[in-house]
């Protein structure tokens, strides 16, 4: 069984991530690109590569439904003195098709008529808006990034694939949905254009030339300080309630052991003077054993709930936020990048040499402008890690020697109306595992996370005793059964390829994912 424990707990209580933003990039021409006229002699070829030669003689990139558009046909591209609407119409061959321009980007989707969304659509629900966000020049998935409806606090992050799903219903269908991704700029699409489209969003990397000697002189410990001094003013003093989607893993090398997902409520305490501690109630939970008698060793994620409360780095300061344990790091002043439309300090941070006890390392982003807390990635010293293993294995099967290998978290926060909510917390664990007189060790990759798909600041009162989560339990023993046709109109993360497959092993059909 595994558990973060009360020293480790309090470790991670001292930690903060922070992301200050205040950059606003200069927006992009808004010459209707479609009605300009272009020459093209490729001759013959892939549909996806002629939409990468307009790229590149245009500078516009194109957002589109991969269902839409089958990228390797092959197709006629020579063209003298057509207008870019003309060509892309001959080049899709479908009518049907409409192209929308958007700063940098040609939105390519097909319109849902309003009879077919009126007749999917349940008491509230409209459809769904699903993708992958990828990075526009290298076709690389963006894990983690945040999509959120412009307006409200309705929201999801992308997966380890970088693929995201988002409910929507009829008040968000005249909103714009956000994508943010750390050192990109903001992409911003109508809902209307997305319904019932499959989009892969391509993200444009800002870069910002800073002279080093402004980095140098900044000194990262003020900046630490104002975020710490900030948090009240940034997150707010009164409490928020939290919509998420909850789910943890544990996996023997790629067998998966234990699957357990749920949606959450949560009472976000306010972030000053208050006595009161955060709290969750589970409204919908399911799960898949995958072990056996013939398992002679099997692993259990302790407290996985009461973690995720703990990784509020504003709400729990971590370790290395508190301005009382500034001696024990070093702070260094990296870089300055973008989040959305405004910046932040990039900090990185290591234990100081001479100290023999795991403290943390990785880096923080903090807002320029107003020094909120944002995003944190980071870890326990490898080099010391051994020293606390009893902080992450509160029991050890007879016969079995088991030892941390790696402990990673992620938290990120998300700006609505000017307050800053909680978005996306993760936290890998790697361990390994040796039977006695065993030549070989055996592996064991843990993960829980925790996605806010929405919040709210009206009615939020604490929940009744018999209601609130029992946090500090293994969660997947709080849960029954597994059932495929679950979630309905209720947000959820996608798992990753790796565990759809190992869903796949195990004979287990999850009917929301079939097409």
């Amino acid at each position: 069984m595994l558990s973060s424990d009360d020293h480790i707990i309090k470790k991670l209580s001292g930690i903060a991530i922070l992301l200050l933003l205040f950059y606003s990039p200069d927006s992009f021409s808004q010459v209707n690109i479609l009605d300009s006229v272009f020459t093209f002699r490729a001759g013959t070829v892939k549909t996806g590569n002629a939409l990468n030669l307009i790229s590149r003689q245009t500078g516009y990139h194109f957002t589109y439904d991969s269902r839409l558009i089958d990228i390797e046909r092959k197709r006629e591209f020579s063209f003298t003195g057509v207008k870019l609407r003309l060509v892309l119409d001959s080049l899709l061959k479908n009518d049907s098709l409409q192209y929308s321009v958007v700063n940098k980007y040609i939105i390519i989707y097909k319109i849902v008529p309003a009879h077919a969304v009126t007749e999917a659509k349940t008491d509230w629900e409209i459809g769904n808006i699903s993708g992958i966000i990828t990075d526009s020049e290298s076709g690389e998935p963006l894990l983690f990034a945040t999509i959120g409806i412009m307006s409200k606090g309705k929201g999801t992050v992308t997966n380890n694939n970088g693929e995201f799903l988002l409910k929507i219903t009829h008040d968000c269908i005249d909103d714009s949905l956000s994508v943010s991704y750390l050192g990109y700029y903001n992409r911003q699409i109508s809902v209307k254009q997305t319904i019932g489209n499959y989009f892969n969003i391509k993200m444009i990397r800002e870069y910002i030339s800073i002279p080093e000697i402004i980095i140098r002189n900044q000194a990262p410990q003020e900046i630490l300080r104002k975020a710490y001094n900030s948090i009240a003013h940034n997150y707010g003093t009164t409490p928020a309630g939290l919509t998420g989607f909850y789910r943890e893993a544990v996996m023997k090398k790629s067998e998966l052991q234990t699957y357990s997902e749920a949606i959450l409520q949560v009472y976000k305490s306010a972030y000053s003077g208050t006595i009161f501690d955060d709290q969750i109630k589970v409204i919908k939970s399911r799960k898949i054993e995958n072990t056996s008698r013939k398992d002679t060793l099997t692993v259990r994620l302790k407290a996985g709930l009461n973690s995720c409360l703990l990784l509020d780095g504003a709400r729990n300061i971590f370790d290395f936020l508190l301005p009382e344990n500034y001696s024990q790091y070093d702070y260094r002043m990296t870089d300055i990048v973008t989040v959305g439309d405004e910046s932040a300090f990039v900090i990185e941070f290591t234990q100081k040499p001479g100290i023999d006890f795991p403290l943390f390392k990785g880096s923080i982003f903090i807002n320029t402008y107003n020094y909120a807390i944002e995003q944190a990635e980071f870890e326990i010293n490898s080099a010391y890690i051994q020293k606390n293993k009893g902080d992450y294995i509160s029991y050890q099967s007879k016969g079995y020697r088991m030892w941390p290998v790696s402990v990673k978290y992620a938290v990120s926060y998300r700006k609505i109306n000017g307050r800053y909510f909680l978005n996306h917390v993760r936290g890998d664990l790697c361990f390994n595992a040796k039977q006695k007189k065993k030549l070989f060790n055996s592996s064991f990759n843990v993960f829980f996370e925790l996605a806010i798909t929405d919040m709210t600041l009206t009615n939020v009162s604490r929940f009744d005793r018999e209601e609130i989560a029992p946090v500090y339990s293994v969660f997947s023993r709080t849960i029954k059964s597994y059932d495929p046709v679950f979630w309905g109109n209720l947000d959820f993360l996608k798992p990753e390829e790796n565990l759809l497959q190992a869903l796949k092993n195990m004979n287990v059909k999850l009917q929301e994912f079939t097409k």
